[in-house]
């Protein structure tokens, strides 16, 4: 039996892994998705144009960063709807503009306008039907020193060369984001209760969390 099935979750749900750079949200998103047999849905990071540019020059491609993921993350939403859920997500679309975009705004590496434009956009692809709302936000927690500690081992090259203080700010901003986000439901896990690197069986009871924290919240609909 599947744990899917044993835990009786349905197979139209979508559950989003959500938290700062270097949480292990795609190690989470494969570790689910494989454990529920769902679809996964990863933001295109390798393939962006503008990721190298932005990260030497904030002002310069905070914007066309930001368009470029809105972008692929609304096809994304629009995969999702089309084939009726039972995703596994890396990483929202509320993140975009309830943390990168916003902060290069008030830091003044958007522009105003850049920045009011980026908005009327996300506005307008909310209030479409192609945008399933999640059935469940697992949002990865942990200190900021053990967060930082994995970017050191296990981030990009261009992330590791990013100032310390970055860092910092991003994961201050997604703790004050998280605590104020109402979309739908909120799981966190904290990163050292699991291992699923080490030991994927370690799955199992993130599973069984996830299928509890569902009927708990009635978000599970058959």
């Amino acid at each position: 039996m599947s744990l899917r099935n044993k835990y009786d979750i349905p197979h139209h749900s979508v559950i989003t892994i959500a938290g700062t750079v270097g949480v292990g949200k795609s190690t989470m998103t494969k570790a689910l998705a494989n454990a529920l047999h769902f679809r996964t849905s990863f933001e295109k990071v390798d393939t962006n144009p503008y990721l190298d540019k932005f990260y030497a020059d904030f002002d310069r491609w905070s914007f066309h960063l930001q368009i470029y993921f809105l972008a692929e993350r609304f096809k994304e939403q629009k995969r999702i709807f089309e084939y009726g859920g039972g995703f596994i997500q890396d990483r929202s679309i509320y993140e975009d503009t309830g943390i990168f975009a916003k902060m290069h705004y008030e830091k003044g590496t958007m522009s105003k306008v850049d920045y009011e434009t980026y908005t009327s956009l996300f506005d307008s692809m909310v209030m479409t039907p192609y945008f399933p709302h999640p059935n469940l936000l697992i949002y990865l927690e942990g200190s900021f020193d053990d967060i930082l500690e994995r970017i050191k081992l296990r981030g990009r090259p261009m992330e590791k060369q990013t100032p310390v203080d970055y860092w910092k700010e991003m994961y201050e901003r997604y703790e004050n984001w998280i605590n104020s986000f109402n979309a739908c439901p909120v799981l966190r896990l904290n990163i050292n209760d699991y291992d699923i690197m080490e030991d994927e069986a370690s799955i199992e009871p993130v599973v069984e969390r996830i299928s509890y924290f569902l009927k708990q919240t009635n978000f599970i609909h058959k």
